[in-house]
């Protein structure tokens, strides 16, 4: 589904990623890790289109992504979430989602006069989606909740429902479990589970070990900018690279 092929991006002498190879298969939960300043949000900004490389290529379902913008990428059917949540936080949980589908007819301001039926019928399609999304999501409840003061763990499950109601093919999750308390990780976690046996395939920065070695199949190492390893969670607990580099005191 994804394939990263010689790439590379460089701030000054620095190559935050050099040379870096990479597939994604359809249906998978790939997990990356590796410690901070690995650049592994860097890799994340290139495939999103937010960084342009200096060498290497993306492509995404077989199409060249890696000169696109980051709208364009998204309408091409990947979509991400951040670390840190940026929902439009004066504004309530449904219109969060309600905003993302693309090209609505009342994104054109005259249309809401002379289209205003087909406007309506956009809106209700697109109010009736949301909200399915929000249940998914376990939110339904705050759909009327202003954003900005929903808890940081319900923050993390609305950034997971804005990209959700697109209905992207490969979804790049970044951190998803910072921040997050226990219980509501838990309910997380079983949301990325079930989508992904609806289909949907993730790609996870996390620096949750537990929770990369539960879910995540394959687990990618990377650091310096390099990839190191790539594999399941077993071999993650046995390969050198990875233990004397990185992991050296990762529970057994």
């Amino acid at each position: 589904m994804l394939e990263v092929s010689g790439l590379v991006k460089a701030f000054g002498n620095l190559r935050a990623v050099d040379g870096v190879d990479l597939a994604i298969d359809a249906g998978t939960i790939t997990g990356l890790i590796g410690p901070n300043g690995a650049g592994k949000t860097t890799l994340f900004n290139l495939i999103a289109g937010a960084l342009t490389p200096e060498a290497g290529a993306i492509r995404f379902m077989g199409e060249r992504i890696d000169r696109l913008t980051p709208d364009r990428v998204f309408a091409k059917g990947l979509a991400r979430t951040f670390q840190v949540p940026r929902p439009f936080p004066q504004m309530t949980v449904l219109e969060n989602l309600m905003l993302v589908p693309l090209r609505q007819a009342g994104e054109r301001f005259w249309n809401n006069w002379v289209r205003a039926g087909r406007v309506r019928r956009e809106e209700r399609l697109a109010r009736e989606r949301a909200m399915d999304v929000l249940e998914l999501c376990d939110l339904a409840d705050k759909a009327g909740e202003i954003a900005g003061r929903l808890s940081g763990g319900q923050q993390k499950l609305l950034e997971l429902a804005r990209v959700l109601i697109a209905e992207p093919k490969l979804i790049l999750l970044d951190e998803p479990a910072a921040g997050v308390n226990p219980v509501l990780l838990e309910t997380l976690v079983d949301r990325i589970v079930r989508l992904n046996q609806r289909g949907v395939t993730f790609l996870v920065i996390e620096h949750n070990i537990d929770l990369v070695m539960s879910v995540c199949q394959p687990i990618v190492v990377m650091a310096q900018g390099q990839l190191i390893y790539r594999g399941d969670a077993a071999g993650v607990r046995k390969d050198r690279r990875v233990l004397d580099a990185y992991l050296g005191d990762m529970p057994a």
